[in-house]
């Protein structure tokens, strides 16, 4: 079974100010964009689309991306979600997605919530028990998590109305977003 990647990475970053994109991970100077690049990579997920938006031409090259720029990011994660869905081979069978502004994310959280997945699988880390990312999801999913994907959401409401597998994942990776700078 194809597991591929999804990283979601058009937002403006407004409480950043800046698109988070393009920030560098807190502590270590690399892009978040690169680095949730390279946590998809190193997680076993080929290929990995990336979707972009504000601040798309100020984009670092991104090597074994399938880039896709979201020119409906003001929209919000929905369209994100959506672009990069539409973008995926056919022959991926799963996804993990990722949003760019969880750096604390491993690889071997990545791989935890993809392995063995397969069309109709639908996953999601845990940390102390609550949900959070990456989350996966099976083929058979996509449709159903793109139609509700709308506005600033992202497969949060396609997940509420379906059984999900938890995938505890806290004592490899830390699942908390970066929403402003560290001074």
């Amino acid at each position: 079974m194809a597991v591929g990647g999804l990283l979601l990475a058009a937002g403006a970053g407004r409480r950043y100010g800046m698109p988070k994109a393009y920030a560098p991970v807190p502590g270590d100077g690399e892009m978040m964009v690169q680095r949730g690049l390279r946590t998809l990579r190193e997680g076993d997920c080929d290929p990995v689309v990336v979707v972009l938006g504000a601040g798309a031409e100020r984009a670092p090259q991104l090597p074994g991306a399938l880039v896709v720029v979201n020119e409906d990011w003001p929209s919000g994660m929905g369209s994100s979600l959506r672009a990069g869905l539409a973008a995926l081979p056919t022959q991926v069978d799963a996804v993990v997605v990722l949003l760019v502004d969880t750096p604390g994310i491993t690889a071997e959280a990545v791989r935890r919530v993809g392995a063995g997945a397969g069309p109709a699988t639908l996953r999601v880390a845990t940390y102390g028990g609550d949900g959070g990312h990456p989350v996966l999801l099976g083929r058979d999913h996509w449709a159903g998590a793109a139609e509700l994907a709308v506005g600033d959401v992202g497969a949060r409401p396609y997940l509420a109305r379906h059984e999900v597998e938890t995938v505890p994942c806290d004592d490899v990776s830390d699942g908390a977003d970066v929403d402003v700078p560290h001074a």
